[in-house]
């Protein structure tokens, strides 16, 4: 998958997809989870990502796929071990994103102690909306989340109730992985995650970033 950084008009490649996992207090319980001391994360592969104007795939493999929405921050530039204080410069732009995932295999997953990267990474489980600099962004941690299907609000939630801020995000993740440009870091969704079906239309919005509106086929 190809983006262009609307930073820079550079072209990058995405590399790694991180995702975390029960960022807000309000979806832990909703999954009848604990709330955790540190970040939980899990990968997608960028062949999950789609772009307006593709459509949501229901895989024959599962049978309950849920929509999570989520803030997306793309990563700008290389870096390891980035000091918290720092590591918003390492933003170069924000979207709003879907984490689609097939809960009847994660959980069976969960159960058996097992990843959850096939609950997670099917083709056109990961729809992005357009990038926008991250310069017109004041504050990542005051931006409201809202998913709508087939015009009826499911997900409402503040970004700045995240247990862990996408500034702790990406500094907790370079300790692990060098970030590289062209990275996408989905950071959570918020309480009220449900299943879609065929022909569900979803609109996802953030403002001030434009919305992201997405079928399922």
């Amino acid at each position: 998958m190809i983006l262009t950084d609307p930073s820079s008009a550079e072209r990058v490649r995405v590399g790694k997809v991180l995702c975390i996992g029960r960022n807000y207090a309000e979806h832990a319980a909703e999954m009848n989870a604990s709330v955790p001391k540190q970040p939980i994360i899990f990968l997608k592969p960028s062949t999950a990502i789609i772009r307006m104007p593709d459509s949501i795939r229901l895989p024959s493999m599962t049978s309950d796929v849920h929509h999570e929405v989520e803030l997306v921050a793309m990563i700008g530039r290389s870096g390891r071990d980035i000091p918290l204080n720092r590591s918003l410069e390492y933003v170069t732009a924000y979207a709003i994103g879907l984490d689609m995932t097939a809960r009847d295999l994660q959980s069976e997953a969960k159960r058996k102690g097992k990843p959850w990267s096939v609950a997670k990474g099917f083709d056109t489980f990961a729809p992005l909306g357009e990038l926008v600099p991250a310069a017109e962004i004041d504050d990542p941690q005051h931006l409201k989340l809202t998913l709508n299907v087939n015009g009826i609000t499911r997900q409402h939630g503040s970004t700045r109730d995240m247990i862990f801020s996408v500034a702790h995000l990406i500094s907790y993740c370079s300790r692990i992985f060098t970030l590289e440009h062209g990275d996408l870091l989905y950071t959570g969704t918020p309480e009220g995650v449900g299943p879609v079906v065929k022909g569900d239309w979803l609109e996802a919005t953030c403002d001030p970033l434009p919305p992201l509106t997405v079928t399922v086929v």
